[in-house]
């Protein structure tokens, strides 16, 4: 079985992403942690929607994460 690095990239962003960049947004003022931390949950959304290749539970998750993203960008304040 050959292994699939874009889902081991996604796995390391997605890591990346909790443990460095998400804590670093709440030091930026204004609506900017709320916007940019949405924008990332798109964003991952978006990357994992794009890897799913027809796996249903991944599409789930992806929608999920890219619904919350716009959530927090537009309401979650």
């Amino acid at each position: 079985m050959k292994p699939d690095l874009w889902r081991w990239a996604l796995g390391a962003l997605g890591l990346t992403i909790g443990f460095a960049v998400y804590p670093l947004l709440g030091r930026l003022p204004g609506p900017w942690p709320d916007l940019l931390a949405g924008a990332v949950f798109v964003a991952l959304g978006a990357a994992a929607w794009r890897s799913a290749s027809g796996d249903r539970f991944v599409q789930g998750v992806a929608l999920l994460l890219a619904l919350y993203g716009l959530a927090r960008m537009l309401f979650l304040r």
